[in-house]
């Protein structure tokens, strides 16, 4: 059984969501909407800003799906995005040394593990540069970040231990379809807002299933 972050499916973990096949089945969080919605909240607290970057781990598989739903999701808000690539301590400082000179409005950083491992170094480059940035898991929020949006984790491995209870008593998992994460968490930090003299919106402020003051 599996906890997947890109498509089961084209990777090659299963024939379809629905139908497995095989002896594979489990969980996606891979949802490419969430992509457009992070640049949603993005527009809305700094909504003067015209250019954003979009930081993205070049070895992750999801990469590329990442880049396209960004993009589409900035035609729609007519924004312009500066994708930049990291997957390394030094490429992430980099990166940001990039974006400072590039002077974009705020960041997006791509739902990826590597960059979770990293969180204490993409908080404190974001403070540095003063830049507003929103992350996928609530652990960077909660590290300093900004803000994050993603699949509420809990209640994925929550899910997934149905499933394992399922399979222990005999369910095959070419019978499980793949379900894929629903429920997903705003987590917003008023400290780290303040500390880039960001005053943020009520809507929000009242979307959000967290505020860290």
């Amino acid at each position: 059984m599996f906890i997947s972050g890109v498509d089961p499916v084209a990777g090659g973990l299963v024939d379809s969501l629905r139908r497995p096949g095989g002896n594979l089945t489990g969980l996606s969080n891979f949802n490419t909407s969430l992509t457009a919605k992070r640049l949603e909240l993005l527009h809305e607290i700094v909504p003067r800003a015209s250019s954003i970057a979009v930081l993205v781990n070049p070895k992750s598989p999801a990469s590329q799906t990442i880049d396209a739903g960004a993009e589409v999701a900035a035609q729609t808000l007519g924004l312009q995005l500066d994708v930049i690539a990291a997957s390394s301590e030094g490429e992430i400082d980099a990166a940001f040394a990039t974006i400072g000179q590039r002077r974009v409005g705020a960041l997006l950083v791509a739902g990826d593990a590597y960059f979770n491992i990293r969180r204490a170094q993409l908080t404190a480059l974001a403070a540095r540069h003063r830049l507003p940035a929103i992350y996928e898991r609530r652990d960077i929020a909660m590290a300093g970040g900004l803000m994050s949006y993603g699949i509420n984790n809990f209640d994925m491995h929550r899910q997934a231990g149905i499933y394992a209870g399922q399979i222990l008593n005999g369910a095959k998992p070419a019978d499980l379809p793949v379900q894929q994460a629903t429920k997903v968490e705003l987590v917003v930090n008023l400290k780290t807002a303040k500390s880039l003299g960001l005053e943020l919106p009520t809507s929000v402020l009242l979307s959000a299933d967290e505020v860290i003051e």
